[in-house]
């Protein structure tokens, strides 16, 4: 898979996400490696989600995997705590924030 198609994918399965709930302002990056490599980043901002095709260096936690294993977990086919366990998870900055990814990937 190259990178544009990892890209479009996510943004397609996130396109649904209900975030009005959201209250606080959330942004992570992911920074895919192996096949595909590159960075995108996803940003709740006053109860919207935007998803963009670039690094975004004032964010909360940046995730660290291949686009397998991220596939893996929005899917829920993997827990991103059993993913992070087993190290094929990275994470890096405030892992309280990280956490609350699965509000974003609940439709």
């Amino acid at each position: 898979m190259t990178y544009e198609e990892i890209f479009t994918k996510v943004k397609d399965m996130f396109k649904d996400a209900d975030v009005s709930g959201v209250k606080e302002h959330l942004a992570y990056q992911f920074n895919i490696t192996g096949e595909g490599s590159g960075a995108f980043y996803a940003e709740v901002k006053d109860g919207e989600l935007f998803i963009e095709p670039y690094e975004y260096y004032d964010r909360d936690a940046a995730f660290i995997c291949s686009a397998d294993v991220l596939f893996q977990i929005l899917e829920g086919k993997l827990d991103p705590v059993k993913a992070f366990t087993f190290g094929k998870l990275k994470v890096e900055g405030n892992l309280d924030k990280a956490l609350k990814i699965k509000a974003l990937m609940e439709k």
